[in-house]
């Protein structure tokens, strides 16, 4: 189970519980992280009671079917439902992972559900992101030219040079890597963490992007990149299969190649 961030001179206090209704048959109970800065409360856990039978599949439809029917208050974010957007990243049975692409089956006993660690929380299962989308900005993460393009035609790659670009480009930025790094834990405010580097070593690997020694320069710093201590938390997190790790590693090498 990973660590978690409260606030300031707080406790985590036991909540409500709601029960399942009356000839329900497949119960699964759903204990989920609660705090309304709001209120000036200590956060809680709640527990819902739910019916598997008249509940979707996946965790993120036990979550509606108790914001819709149970508690509209509970708060989280969620959109595209399908693993592409990233927004319902959360703490689901000490893992980050999507709750739209988490089973309920796959999880024995009680499933707890929390934010993402380490991080602010704003309400119940939402965190503030300031600090990763204003370190995503700081790696330039679009491309980078100084020749203009082709009157003609789009910029070309070969399919080897595309194929550099593969695990990289699918990164949907849900921060699951980022807030599982213990690094980041410790460091976040200078090292940019897992997902920050895999886009930074998307753009460097990219044929068309004119920067790669600027970028490079960029990232020669003892904490935005050397932080990393290949704990391979991010790759075993990462909900898209990703390895945030071996990108570390290879902007590491381009680095040391440079001296050489």
């Amino acid at each position: 189970m990973v660590e978690f961030s409260l606030p300031a001179n707080s406790k985590v206090e036991a909540g409500k519980t709601h029960k399942a209704p009356a000839g329900a048959t497949a119960v699964k109970t759903f204990t989920i992280y609660r705090f309304d800065p709001d209120l000036g409360r200590n956060p809680r856990l709640d527990s819902f009671e739910i019916d598997s039978n008249a509940c979707g599949p996946m965790v993120l439809d036990a979550l509606l079917k108790i914001k819709n029917e149970i508690d509209p208050t509970l708060t989280f974010r969620r959109s595209c439902r399908e693993g592409i957007c990233g927004s319902c990243a959360m703490n689901i049975d000490g893992t980050n992972t999507l709750a739209c692409l988490k089973p309920i089956a796959d999880i024995k006993g009680e499933v707890r559900v929390y934010p993402l660690p380490h991080m602010p929380v704003v309400k119940d299962l939402v965190c503030d992101l300031t600090v990763p989308y204003a370190q995503l900005e700081s790696v330039a993460p679009w491309l980078r030219s100084q020749t203009p393009p082709p009157p003609d035609t789009e910029r070309l790659q070969s399919p080897e040079e595309r194929a550099k670009l593969d695990g990289l480009w699918e990164c949907i930025l849900c921060f699951c890597c980022q807030t599982s790094c213990p690094s980041y834990w410790w460091n976040g405010g200078r090292y940019l963490g897992p997902s920050i580097l895999l886009q930074a070593a998307r753009w460097i690997e990219d044929s068309r992007d004119e920067f790669t020694g600027e970028r490079l320069d960029a990232l020669e710093d003892p904490f935005k990149l050397y932080r990393c201590h290949t704990i391979m938390n991010c790759t075993s997190t990462c909900p898209k299969g990703l390895n945030p790790a071996r990108a570390i590693g290879g902007i590491k090498e381009k680095l040391i190649e440079r001296r050489f």
